[in-house]
């Protein structure tokens, strides 16, 4: 018979697991990792511990490789997670303020600084130091900070002056009690008390004015440029009942001004509200320049007139011309000077109405003029270019090379730029006459000149716009840009806006030279546009109607952090955030312009001068 066996596990079987520990009472405490660890260490690996504490670096290092290569994926898995929380480390934790504003100074992308202050509160603090909005500002040049741009904290009749504007300097708010603390107090015991408080009702605390900081005005500037590229508001008027060309544009701090070949001035508001209209002008009004609350205008009647556009009366009426009045620019408020097709330009004195000097030399009619300081640069269909004295009348020199008429210049005090109807840009030096260069590259009419620092924007009949470097003088963009005539080109540091007959308008990057957005849908025809960092106008016909269209890139004031919300929302039609907008949701833009084409061999003034005008700007 068989002997019982008593121990029923096999020799190769585990042991049972131990009994657990019962659960610490209140006054017991638990044994930490390493009690526990300790309890059950094996005296082999306790002394290899010991042996590894006492190693010197490069033999710690051999051992935990030796280890380490000993390890499957398992293990090494275990091994990263115990390790990688160890090797974290936050340096803005441990650094002092100033290194950790130092590395910030590195950061040139504003989506790493929201995404950056949603870290931790340490992080955030960091990153809302104003000292770090500085330097993005620098690095993104928004430079100065007018009071347009925050004008959540200024007043509408405050003044910003030259040294507020630059950084450093910003206008700080004035809180409530600081205001009473300033006033003259009233004795307590005084009589008059009681018939104060009951004279005067209880007036409501005023909300102080957020402080502009650094990262406000990024965030405006920011904003603004996002709606150039996506955004913005706008607002169409028909001009009724006015049929015509429009023959000129400008868009000033407080007016936009519309000529018409139909002899008539329209002055709206910047909001694109109807003012008044100038009536004065007997034909087509063909040339304009604004200074301040100044409008002069000359057109076919060869009449030059002065008008006060606060009060919409006309102010002088200078006669002289004995043909059209075809371009006109102001070197300040008092002086004017106009060029005609009778060949001869005039200065005006408009404070007493009288004509200073008449300047003759051109040969054929003055189609364009340029000024800068005492001098002013005309270009005539004689082919040639003449720099005038203003104060002494006196031709200083004439720029000869062109082979066929100048229809647009540009004069910037150093170099002055031609462009013809031989299809060449010419660059000139204004004190010795000489030509510095000829840019090559239109196959047709060179209308559209405007010069900016060392970069020189060109457009031309044959559609296209270019981008020439003042330097080199060698081509930096070349732009397909319309499918015919460009009509209107203006640009700042940031873009290129582009008008041509075909009806469109276009923003460009002026750096990289691509396509950022078309303004609004295609027209039948654009006249004009002119734009200022924060609003655009386009003149253009849609179903032979003359429409003004007024595109307003201006985040509405905050009056705290969140409230950027609600200024994306008047943007583009729905809530964005600040921080969703520097992730890419927003955008850019800017332009103005001149003519086109016409054939000027008329010296007398007929009733025909208009119809020929109109077919010019047509073609």
């Amino acid at each position: 018979m068989p002997q019982a066996i008593s121990n029923p596990l096999l020799p190769s079987a585990p042991a049972s697991p131990p009994t657990p520990a019962p659960s610490p009472t209140p006054h017991q405490r638990s044994a930490t990792w390493h009690e526990r660890y300790d309890e059950i260490e094996d005296p082999i690996l306790r002394d290899a511990r010991f042996v590894f504490s006492s190693l010197d670096m490069a033999s710690k290092e051999a051992w935990l490789t030796s280890l380490v290569d000993m390890c499957d994926n398992q293990t090494l898995g275990f091994l990263h997670r115990l390790v990688s929380p160890k090797l974290k480390k936050d340096p803005f934790k441990v650094l002092p303020d100033e290194l950790c504003l130092r590395v910030l100074e590195y950061v040139d992308d504003p989506k790493t600084f929201v995404r950056a202050s949603s870290v931790s509160k340490r992080w955030r603090e960091l990153v809302s130091d104003d000292q770090a909005w500085k330097t993005l500002c620098e690095k993104h040049e928004y430079r100065r900070m007018s009071t347009e741009s925050i004008g959540s904290s200024l007043t509408n009749n405050t003044p910003t002056s030259t040294t507020q504007a630059q950084w450093g300097t910003f206008p700080r708010s004035v809180s409530p009690t600081r205001v009473m603390d300033g006033m003259t107090s009233i004795d307590e015991n005084s009589d008059n008390i009681g018939q104060l408080s009951g004279a005067l009702p209880p007036r409501k605390p005023k909300r102080p004015r957020p402080k502009s900081t650094h990262r406000s005005h990024f965030k405006h500037r920011y904003m603004v440029e996002s709606a150039w590229r996506k955004g913005g508001r706008m607002k169409a008027k028909h001009i009724t009942p006015d049929q015509g060309v429009v023959t000129s544009l400008h868009l000033t701090k407080k007016y936009i001004i519309v000529a018409l070949d139909n002899s008539k001035i329209h002055v709206f508001d910047t909001q694109g509200e109807h003012l008044r209209t100038l009536q004065g002008h007997m034909m087509g009004v063909w040339a304009m320049v604004p200074w301040e609350d100044t409008l002069v205008s000359g057109g076919c009647d060869r009449d030059v007139r002065v008008w006060n556009m606060a009060t919409g009366t006309s102010v002088h009426t200078l006669r002289g011309h004995t043909s059209t009045v075809r371009c006109l620019k102001m070197s300040n408020s008092r002086i004017a000077i106009s060029g005609s097709r009778d060949t001869t330009l005039r200065v005006w004195d408009l404070v007493s109405g009288t004509c200073t000097s008449v300047l003759i030399g051109h040969q054929a009619s003055v189609r364009c003029l340029a000024i800068h300081g005492d001098m002013v640069v005309s270009g005539s269909y004689d082919t040639t270019a003449k720099i005038w004295s203003i104060t002494s009348g006196q031709c200083l020199r004439t720029l000869q090379g062109h082979f066929s008429q100048i229809y647009a210049i540009a004069f910037d005090g150093q170099k002055v730029a031609t462009g013809s109807l031989d299809t060449s840009v010419r660059i000139w030096n204004p004190y010795d006459g000489n030509c510095l260069a000829i840019l090559q590259g239109h196959t047709s009419l060179v209308g559209q000149l405007q010069m900016r620092n060392s970069t020189l924007v060109t457009g031309g009949s044959d559609g296209s716009v270019r981008v020439w470097s003042l330097n080199t003088y060698t081509p930096i963009h070349r732009l397909a840009a319309h499918d015919n005539s460009v009509t209107s080109l203006q640009f700042d540091d940031l873009r290129i806006v582009s008008g041509g007959s075909d009806g469109r308008v276009k923003i460009w990057d002026l750096e990289t030279g691509t396509l950022i957005r078309e303004l609004s849908q295609p027209a039948e025809q654009v006249w004009r546009v002119a734009f200022e960092s924060e609003r655009c106008v386009v003149m253009a016909s849609r179903t032979t109607r003359t429409v003004m269209e007024v595109w307003d890139f201006t985040p509405p004031a905050d009056d705290d952090e969140s409230s950027g919300r609600r200024s994306s929302e008047a943007l583009t039609g729905r809530v964005i955030p600040f921080d969703e907008v520097l992730t890419g949701e927003t955008v850019v833009a800017e332009n103005q312009s001149m003519l086109g084409l016409e054939d000027d061999h008329m010296d007398g003034i007929t009733h025909q001068d208009n119809e020929e005008m109109r077919d010019e700007c047509h073609r």
